[in-house]
């Protein structure tokens, strides 16, 4: 049997996401409901960049046995004047202790737990039309007050 290509992993850009303070929700239907702003931050990569628009949110939810599905939307205006909607579906999960530690503020290294997510791209602008027909995936760590994604486009 043969198979279809191997998909490939290209590097798009680093997205360098801050927020601001956390917005408790209380129990939801699925689980704990947050809300976390997005409030800036950069955009650094080789084929994007740009800033981060003070504008969006990540709509989490996280559930009993402690995986955090992350719903986020938010913009990007880019070096050259365009604005690309980025919408970024994912899970983060690990240890209760890394995950404690974490919702603590501490520093916790990107190995101990995982963090992915896929991503889709939008805008109006010809330039950046290529980010309307591809899909991304990313790999993320989470700071205190920012969240860090590699985002790469399948090919």
């Amino acid at each position: 049997m043969s198979y279809p290509p191997i998909p490939v992993l290209d590097p798009v850009c680093t997205l360098q996401v801050d927020l601001g303070p956390i917005r408790e929700m209380g129990q939801g239907r699925g689980g704990l409901r947050r809300l976390v702003p997005i409030i800036g931050g950069t955009v650094e990569g080789p084929l994007l960049n740009g800033r981060i628009l003070d504008l969006g949110a990540d709509w989490q939810t996280v559930f009993s046995d402690g995986l955090a599905e992350l719903d986020t939307r938010y913009a990007v205006q880019t070096h050259d004047g365009a604005t690309i909607d980025i919408r970024n579906f994912g899970f983060r999960h690990g240890p209760a202790e890394v995950m404690q530690a974490m919702a603590r503020g501490e520093q916790v290294s990107s190995d101990a737990y995982y963090m992915r997510t896929q991503a889709r791209l939008e805008t109006g602008d010809s330039r950046y039309d290529w980010v309307n027909r591809t899909l991304f995936v990313g790999s993320g760590s989470r700071q205190a007050g920012a969240v860090t994604v590699a985002l790469f486009a399948i090919r």
